[in-house]
């Protein structure tokens, strides 16, 4: 048989192409995965496996705060690595201790404590369990088991945070869902209250809704469901998953808006990417959780924990969050202009610190794409809106040249 013509022939499969059919034959298809195999980090940049550079302004979803491989992270990482991995939680070990000191100092809350887990669905789940174990077996209410969460929200992906989360879309096909969730509108205080009865136990918001596209609380809700709740003997329970560890600024995103909840949740940004959530709540609430009613046996990991102290003393500190704010300024403006630019295309400009959205006037998929191709890699939060969540030592010039690759991709 003659050879076929190189001309016509079929190009060879790349590693990459090889890696993504090993992954669609072993790997549960549920993520809809980039066409891109990542194989090395540093700072704001990401090459994949063919060499090709990427400049990373999502960072893991809002998770690598001080970017890829951060040197002092990766240092305290190795330190633990030597001197031990992990133990139970039936016994004390000083890493955990030492986050949970500078986390419940900073909160504000009155002798606030911590507990540490694995995930922000994970930390969620203690907040609901939290607040229902504190009307019934603290308070005496025993009737008082609903929650109030809001549409657009996201909580999480087991079954009590994904009925938490007001979004069909995440819910269909897991029927019967947990009871006890009534959904409000962000921002409608009139609809919170007309919710509010003798069955509801507490009230979860986030700061700003991540997925839900990027959409900050109104200014005043927080304070105003800080009111409602002391009114009703409700406890507020704050999602800080995707703001907290300093991404808007201040430690907590609460924090600009002068509110003190009951309890809230961290996750993502608090390890650098390493796996590691935490609920803090105050001491008072904290007694609804004594021995034995709630624990994570990997919840607190050394080498997770040892991480998270790095990030936070780097990311909380305020020279790096006074430089945030700054960079999320000019993250803005940038935005602004592209919006001016483009008035038909770019319909909102949404966030705070170096968390922000750009809501486009029609799906935003074929806009990612095209960002990837051109060598940004940001991602969705809901269908039209494209979310930039960089590491905090990103710098101005990869701020400008992220959002002039954005721009050519519209």
């Amino acid at each position: 048989m003659k050879p076929a013509d190189a001309s016509t022939s079929a190009p060879a499969a790349t590693h990459t192409d090889e890696v993504i059919a090993q992954a669609k034959q072993v790997l549960l298809q549920n993520y809809k995965q980039q066409p891109i195999v990542l194989a090395r980090g540093e700072g704001s940049y990401l090459w994949d496996a063919e060499g090709r550079r990427y400049l990373d302004l999502i960072a893991g979803i809002a998770t690598c705060a001080l970017g890829h491989c951060h040197p002092g992270v990766t240092a305290a990482v190795k330190k633990q690595l030597d001197t031990l991995w992990h133990v139970s939680n039936v016994f004390y070990s000083e890493p955990q201790i030492q986050l949970a000191a500078r986390l419940t100092k900073a909160s504000g809350l009155p002798g606030a404590r911590a507990f540490f887990c694995n995930s922000g669905a994970e930390a969620n789940e203690a907040l609901i369990k939290l607040a229902r174990r504190w009307q019934h077996a603290v308070k005496g209410n025993a009737e008082r088991s609903e929650l109030i969460t809001f549409e657009g929200g996201f909580h999480g992906r087991t079954l009590a945070t994904v009925t938490a989360t007001a979004q069909p879309k995440y819910q269909a096909g897991f029927e019967p869902l947990p009871q006890g969730f009534k959904y409000a509108q962000m921002g409608d205080l009139e609809g919170v209250k007309r919710l509010v009865g003798p069955t509801t136990a507490a009230i979860l918001v986030e700061p700003i809704q991540g997925e839900g596209g990027v959409k900050p609380a109104p200014a005043g809700f927080l304070k105003a469901l800080r009111e409602l709740c002391d009114a009703n003997g409700l406890l507020l329970l704050i999602d800080e998953v995707q703001t907290g560890i300093g991404r808007t600024g201040k430690p907590f995103a609460f924090q600009h808006e002068g509110v003190v909840p009951d309890a809230f949740s961290l996750a993502k940004s608090l390890g650098n990417g390493l796996p590691i959530g935490a609920m803090v709540c105050s001491d008072e609430v904290s007694k609804a959780l004594p021995s034995a009613t709630h624990g994570s046996t990997f919840g607190g990991n050394l080498v997770a924990c040892a991480a998270a102290i790095a990030t936070w003393d780097i990311a909380c500190d305020p020279a790096t969050m006074l430089e945030t704010v700054a960079k999320g300024e000019h993250l803005r403006s940038l935005a602004l202009a592209i919006k001016a630019r483009h008035p038909g295309r770019v319909i909102d400009v949404r966030g705070r610190g170096l968390l922000f959205g750009i809501e486009l006037d029609q799906g935003a998929a074929d806009v990612l794409a095209r960002c990837r191709g051109n060598g940004l890699l940001a991602n969705l939060a809901g269908e039209k809106t494209i979310r930039f969540a960089p590491s905090y030592l990103v710098t101005r010039e990869q701020l400008a040249e992220g959002l002039a690759i954005f721009e050519a991709s519209l």
